[in-house]
């Protein structure tokens, strides 16, 4: 497959269920129809919020205890696109 912007080679991945070709000259990135509202919808679910605590009595696994600071627990990457992306 061509690049439609500069006529290089097109290389495709799939990364979480979604086929994404790039360009392999000028980097540009293609999508095929309904590539775009997948995208949008995993975009939405990565930035829900969490579920709640468990309503138990003790500390729910991973949570702070005694006196560790108000920050805990992973933090996520800054873009959602970069999920797509890593290898």
């Amino acid at each position: 497959m061509q690049c439609p912007k500069c006529r290089g080679n097109m290389r495709t991945y799939e990364r979480n269920g979604v086929h994404i070709e790039q360009c392999d000259n000028c980097r540009g990135i293609f999508l095929d129809y309904g590539e775009l509202e997948t995208l949008t919808r995993m975009e939405s679910q990565y930035h829900a919020a969490p579920p709640p605590p468990p309503a138990h009595g003790g500390p729910a696994w991973g949570a702070p205890h005694g006196g560790h600071g108000g920050h805990y627990g992973h933090h996520r990457q800054k873009s959602w696109v970069n999920m797509l992306f890593s290898t």
